[in-house]
């Protein structure tokens, strides 16, 4: 009984994220005149790819209960490394990129052993690295914005039929991520530590190499981020990534991932990042100023959560 029902909630999920989305198309298409555009949509897709693949990181975090609030610092400072690797270096953009996300994940290495090795919560941990991350951003690049040339241009040039590298890129993170999630054992050991840690540990799993791997793919996948978001500014800035933990969050959610961990789908967390991603662009083309934006964003994410508690209450009758 309890699996046929998380199956009709899972189809359920697909079809209702897909009406929303597809509501918000419709109705920005009907309200503005160059919305409803394939030019419109191409600018969208390819404005998201970083903020996709930050979020199945998160995905994967909230999905074990826990928490990362230091990717954006993470990504500004794992640009900052990939700056210094292709200017100052001169190291060729392969080497310079394989460096970059080598320390977004002892950035994520970091975050893990500290939550596994003291029992430390990972809002307080992550909430750390989000300072120290930063404040290497700004060591290693001198508080200055670093032009990182032609090289790394070209990765944003690259692209079929309009759409961009990036952004096949990040549909590419989002298949394996789910895959990772509902095809093997590492993906079934992350859901039943995100519904009973002790449950888990008492069934065998490995709960310090589960959670740490989660973490480190945290930080690696926020640095893959970062080669994207410097490719697409030609430039290495220190401030980047600034609130990019809270996107990633609002996206995840949105996507019907719990926040007490145990559930989530990386499907589902890109369908998230679009409906943020298709509301902003919408409102700013009817004109609505900052505040607006801002209020109906936030109003989308408490729905969201709210959503996820009745649900939580259905599935608990269910059982």
């Amino acid at each position: 009984m309890r699996g046929a029902w998380r199956r009709y909630m899972s189809v359920a999920d697909y079809l209702g994220l897909g009406l929303v989305l597809a509501g918000l198309i419709a109705f920005f298409g009907m309200t503005t005149d160059h919305f409803f555009t394939v030019t419109t949509l191409r600018t969208i897709a390819n404005q998201i790819p970083d903020a996709i693949i930050i979020a199945v990181g998160m995905t994967f975090v909230l999905i074990i209960a826990g928490i990362d609030l230091s990717v954006g610092s993470v990504l500004a400072f794992s640009g900052a490394v990939l700056g210094v690797a292709l200017v100052r270096w001169g190291w060729p953009l392969g080497a310079a990129a394989a460096l970059c996300v080598g320390a977004g994940s002892v950035c994520g290495a970091m975050n893990g052993l500290f939550v596994i090795r003291w029992r430390l919560p990972a809002f307080i941990v992550t909430l750390g690295m989000l300072e120290a991350a930063r404040g290497g951003a700004y060591l290693v690049t001198g508080s200055q914005t670093q032009y990182l040339g032609g090289s790394i241009e070209r990765v944003t040039n690259w692209g079929v039929g309009g759409l961009s590298l990036p952004f096949m890129t990040a549909i590419a993170v989002v298949i394996a991520g789910q895959v990772l999630l509902s095809g093997t054992a590492f993906g079934r050991h992350m859901f039943a530590i995100g519904a009973n840690e002790e449950t888990a540990r008492l069934s065998g799993i490995n709960i310090t190499r589960i959670k740490l791997s989660v973490f480190v793919l945290s930080g690696a996948l926020a640095a893959l981020a970062a080669i994207i978001h410097c490719a697409r500014l030609t430039a290495a800035d220190p401030n980047a990534g600034i609130g990019y933990e809270l996107q990633a969050i609002a996206a995840v959610v949105i996507g019907g991932t719990s926040l007490m961990g145990g559930r989530g789908s990386v499907i589902n967390t890109f369908f998230g990042v679009v409906i943020i991603a298709v509301l902003e662009n919408g409102l700013v083309q009817v004109g609505a100023q900052e505040p607006i934006k801002r209020l109906v964003t936030g109003a989308v994410i408490v729905a969201a959560v709210i959503a996820d508690y009745y649900r939580r209450r259905l599935e608990a009758r269910s059982a």
